[in-house]
């Protein structure tokens, strides 16, 4: 729905970003990371450690025997051992592949240490590196070897170009304390050396993640997991992953059922003449051929972070289908990733349970941003925000639907501000509609799905920039993370309930593929005509309103359906 967006652009002054700012609804801000003070935190200095790395202080140093050498550990909370760990290695855009011995991340010798985070814009650069395949293995003191307990392997988000196993409420202490789970929580390539290889090597990133769950397929047993319990579960751009790892034939067997949350789905997949368009763009920005191996391995990260950049800002005029919230991301290349998940082909057979969630306020940080609308919007802006969005026929369809419609009767009010409309409108159409629609059509290819919308949240690190996101009973886009890790600093009662009840929904999950619970309410499976969306802190059923599926995919339709990919 960016086909027009171009025009757009024209109206709003306080834009600083090529495009609508409904098709801008990802990752605005992306999170602030839980900051490794540079070198500092590896050296061996107590009082170092104590004042900058509180994570990384070592109570003692618990040891496991693995198949591939002695795994030491810190006790990272009074009831979980955190393990760092290298899982695969790779050469820059050529595919991953496991590890054959455990090796602590970076070179280092202190189990106490984190991994530095893959190379992104926004981190300071002694805190990333290449050798970034590395994962945090955080295991409940109260299992075993033979305990056979469910393993969660998080993928974070970041819209493919930021994040890591460390940014902040990514902890997993807590949550695989509570659920006698293990948690592990891994990084992967970002960026163009994730996801646009010169020599045309497609999703290794995707790749990567696959390394990371053979690597737990031959270590979970010595720590008491078992490799046929392991759900995939991450956030934003981290859900995007694991829908293209359903849609992986050859990923099936990793895992036994998968966690989606905020995936802005409305994008879909690249398709790969898309990805060849990104691909002769970015190599055409290279100072080397495509066949230098040499020359290719000699750029710098500054120089690979600036290409990157480039064609971020760039893919929307090469090929709208992009879209401007994931520009780089995974692709349907038809050998690896071989079905679109979604309505532009048949759906294939399925079997795997999901869970598949949203928040109430998905569009919040983009529509109330600096960049977009920090201030009120008049009902007359309102309707040519959603023109230069949607276009004709579809313009009228938004506008006529009693849901994206603003009241006659504030059409010529001066005070009325059609944010809260253009917010609604922006979580529907990227992320809830479209997550909805996701879920029809698994229960159609034979599998089970549990829908879900949070209406109770934590304010994200980074969410304060937008005031509205701090506003009480509003929900932003990652504000479910530290909910579920149970990682909210001095929660409220609230926010404690939800955190348990969530706790417990994921470990009844993980074991028997059903979230439900003795003591919480009854969370219906979604079936072909009702998701039964669950008020994850409320109470009752969330209505279906523009996501019900007579609008949005059929009516008005999503941005895979309008550029076929």
């Amino acid at each position: 729905m960016v086909f027009v967006a171009l025009a757009l652009s024209l109206l709003l002054a306080t834009s600083t970003v090529l495009g609508s700012p409904i098709a801008r609804l990802h990752d605005p801000f992306p999170p602030t990371p839980k900051t490794p003070k540079g070198l500092l935190c590896n050296l061996p200095i107590p009082m170092v450690q104590k004042l900058l790395c509180p994570r990384q202080i070592a109570n003692s140093d618990p040891a496991v025997i693995t198949p591939l050498g002695t795994a030491h550990g810190v006790d990272d909370t009074a009831n979980a051992v955190r393990f760092a760990v290298r899982y695969g290695t790779a050469a820059r855009w050529e595919p991953s592949s496991v590890v054959t011995s455990w090796q602590l991340p970076n070179g280092n010798t202190n189990a106490s240490s984190l991994p530095l985070a893959c190379p992104q814009d926004g981190i300071d650069e002694d805190a990333m590196s290449e050798d970034c395949l590395s994962l945090l293995l955080y295991v409940p003191t109260s299992i075993s070897p033979g305990s056979d307990v469910p393993t969660m392997m998080w993928i974070h988000g970041g819209s493919f170009t930021q994040g890591s196993a460390t940014f902040p409420g990514l902890d997993g202490s807590n949550f695989a304390a509570a659920t006698g789970s293990i948690v592990a929580v891994i990084q992967y390539r970002l960026g163009a050396l994730g996801l646009m290889a010169p020599n045309g090597n497609m999703n290794l990133a995707v790749q990567d993640v696959m390394t990371a769950m053979n690597f737990l397929q031959t270590v979970l047993p010595s720590f008491g997991g078992s490799p046929s319990k392991i759900t995939i579960a991450g956030q934003s751009s981290g859900a995007t992953m694991i829908r293209a790892l359903l849609a992986t034939p050859s990923a099936s067997s990793l895992f036994q059922s998968a966690i989606l949350q905020s995936d802005p789905m409305d994008y879909g997949f690249l398709s790969a003449a898309t990805q060849q368009t990104l691909q002769t763009y970015f190599n055409g920005l290279l100072p080397c051929s495509t066949t230098d191996v040499s020359c290719l391995n000699n750029i710098s990260i500054d120089d690979l972070l600036g290409f990157t950049d480039n064609l971020s800002n760039t893919a929307l005029t090469l090929d709208q289908s992009v879209g401007l919230g994931e520009p780089l991301r995974v692709v349907r290349d038809g050998s690896l990733i071989t079905t679109p998940l979604d309505d532009t082909a048949p759906f294939p057979a399925v079997s795997k349970p999901i869970m598949v969630s949203n928040v109430k306020n998905e569009a919040g940080l983009s529509i109330y941003s600096d960049n977009a609308f920090p201030d009120s919007v008049a009902p007359t802006l309102y309707d040519e925000v959603v023109e230069g969005t949607f276009g004709d026929p579809d313009t009228s369809f938004v506008l006529a639907n009693p849901n994206y419609a603003i009241p006659p009767s504030a059409q010529n009010n001066a005070n009325t501000d059609a944010r809260p409309t253009l917010e609604k409108l922006g979580t529907d159409q990227i992320w809830r509609c479209p997550g909805w629609t996701f879920a029809r059509n698994w229960i159609g290819g034979g599998g089970n799905a549990y829908v879900g919308l949070y209406v109770v949240g934590a304010s994200y690190p980074g969410n304060d920039a937008v005031s509205f996101c701090t506003e009480s009973g509003i929900v932003c886009h990652q504000d479910d993370i530290e909910i579920v890790f149970g990682t909210v600093p001095s929660p409220t009662s609230q926010q404690a309930t939800l955190t348990a009840e969530m706790q417990a929904r994921y470990k009844a999950f993980m074991n028997t593929g059903n979230p439900n619970v003795a003591g919480h309410a009854n969370w219906q499976l979604a079936t072909a005509s009702d998701v039964h969306a669950l008020t994850l802190g409320g109470s009752g059923e969330v209505a279906a309103g523009g996501c019900d599926p007579s609008f949005f995919g059929d009516v008005v339709q999503y941005d895979y359906q309008k550029f076929d990919i």
